[in-house]
């Protein structure tokens, strides 16, 4: 029987239809978003006021400036640490003071003459600080494992050569700088490292505190030319973190800048110090009464060292916005800890604390708030909204949780740190700190822990002054100037109740406090 005309029409429309469907294509999976580049700088000694986005009026910083105005200042960030190895470890690591294995600098001395800069040239087992455990994780390990390359330039400071604690055993794909940090107390040093091997360089053997020969004229430039070699290491660091750059940037990276500028000793490209001696006019000259090399125009070097630093940021960014690369990188700038008193560094001239003081006790190696509230600055023009400032509060630590978030690998449960993510990304969802902790071995032993707007600190715990008992309210003295102790005992209490919860015991001998293993915090005075 023939079909009729509504039945062949039927199937005409069924064969279609499954035609179509036979046809039809899974759809497509959403495109993966791009993975960021990062890009971490962090300077050495920089003190919070000093560059121009925090307040500074000497020093010309306006590229690192630029970044500011094209991402976040932070007002209220700080370093784990106010010195250079424990600060480095507790940003890789996002551990904080209590929970560390590195609590102050270490230089392991007991290898025999690990100061003498002759000694160490000659034998390269005397380099370096005391190595992390094996079983520590840094977070660039983690960056590796979601398909990010990544390299650092500049100090390391987190354990010697011939260890499994060097850069390319614990994280990182590419190396070149400072693996020992005495040796990063000249800039024309006879060596560097790239990856684990020794680069020697076209200098001469001139020690770290080499004074000027004697008899020489204190006024004549002729009498700093050991000062002034050939190869000058932050120029080399920033030649090979570029070459890195153009060679990774088809893939997702991370670079690790960690720039020995501005630590003592003053020595600056010459073009930057005849800028500042013109700025600043004649000065006399710093004879090296408080270590490192003399420098006949010390407040001009030192700013030359800065705006050097600034230079380069600049000519990094221009080269990211040349490739494409700008909108898409996450660039952070800050520093290790405050800014230092030595080495004919003048923190009250250029007023590098900004409101927290720079005079001895205040800045570098002290827990006050000069000597570990450092700048930050975060860059990323796909996701920060341009010129903003945060007031939340955060460390170094958190960097970890944060790149976490921004990546997608998961921080160890034992991570001390919290994600402020949601703070770049203009997110009413941030997480809050309910304290931050310090405890630091050296200069005298101190603890310190701030819980919102009170710090509580203390002194002298390891020598032979009484130690003291300070309580500060930084919303109203953000200078430390107001001890405030005797009138808010349940302050005290509680910060009691957290250091009993947050401090461990140091396992290496010289990082321990013998008197706050009976949690001195719960007496008061």
């Amino acid at each position: 029987m023939k079909p009729t005309f509504q039945t062949a029409k039927f199937l005409y429309v069924c064969t279609a239809f499954l035609l179509i469907l036979s046809c039809k294509q899974e759809p497509k999976p959403s495109q993966p978003v791009q993975k960021p580049n990062i890009i971490y700088i962090l300077a050495d000694d920089l003190g919070y006021g000093e560059v121009g986005a925090y307040g500074q009026e000497k020093i010309e910083t306006p590229n690192i400036d630029a970044l500011a105005k094209d991402g976040m200042r932070f007002t209220q960030h700080y370093t784990g640490a106010p010195v250079c190895a424990p600060a480095r470890y507790m940003l890789l690591t996002g551990r904080h003071a209590g929970h560390a294995f590195i609590r102050g600098n270490d230089e392991w001395r007991e290898r025999g003459k690990v100061w003498d800069y002759r000694e160490a040239i000659k034998d390269s087992t005397l380099e370096g600080q005391r190595p992390v455990p094996d079983s520590t994780l840094f977070f660039p390990k983690l960056l590796q494992q979601k398909g990010y390359t990544t390299g650092i330039v500049g100090k390391w400071g987190l354990g010697a050569p011939h260890t499994h604690s060097v850069p390319n055993n614990m994280g990182f794909d590419y190396f070149f700088g400072y693996n020992c940090q005495r040796q990063a107390h000249t800039y024309y040093p006879v060596h560097l490292y790239e990856n684990k091997n020794r680069v020697y360089l076209n200098n001469d053997t001139i020690a770290p505190n080499t004074k000027l020969a004697e008899g020489a004229d204190p006024h004549d430039p002729e009498s700093y030319k050991n000062y002034n070699l050939n190869d000058y290491a932050p120029e080399l660091m920033y030649e090979k973190m570029m070459g890195f750059i153009q060679e990774n940037k088809e893939k997702p990276f991370f670079f690790y800048w960690a720039s020995p500028i501005p630590h003592n000793p003053i020595q600056a490209p010459q073009r930057w110090v005849d800028h500042y001696k013109k700025k600043f006019g004649d000065e006399e000259p710093y004879l090296g009464q408080k270590g490192y090399f003399p420098h006949q125009n010390p407040k001009a070097g030192y700013a030359a060292m800065i705006s050097y630093l600034d230079e380069n940021v600049g000519k990094l960014v221009a080269y990211l916005k040349a490739e494409g690369l700008y909108d898409n990188t996450l660039i952070i700038f800050s520093s290790d800890n405050g800014v230092t008193f030595t080495g004919g560094t003048d923190g009250a001239y250029f007023n590098s604390s900004g409101p927290f003081g720079e005079a001895y006790g205040q800045g570098k190696g002290f827990v006050y708030e000069g000597g570990i509230r450092v700048p930050m600055i975060a860059s990323w023009p796909a996701k920060i909204k341009a010129g903003t400032t945060s007031d939340h509060i955060s460390a170094h630590y958190d960097v970890m949780a944060t790149l976490a978030d921004v990546v997608g690998y998961e921080a160890p449960k034992d991570t001390d740190g919290i994600s402020f993510l949601p703070t770049l990304l203009g997110s009413e969802e941030q997480q809050q700190h309910g304290f931050l902790f310090w405890e630091f071995p050296e200069y005298g032993g101190q603890v310190a822990i701030r819980m919102g707007k009170w710090k509580v600190v203390r002194q002298h715990l390891k020598d032979k002054e009484a130690p003291t008992l300070e309580l500060y309210d930084l919303e109203q003295d953000p200078a430390e100037s107001n001890n405030v102790a005797k009138d808010h005992p349940e302050i005290l209490q509680k910060a009691a109740q957290i250091f009993e919860q947050e401090h461990t015991n140091a396992e290496t001998e010289r990082f321990r406090i013998p008197l706050i293993e009976n949690n001195l915090l719960a007496e008061q005075e």
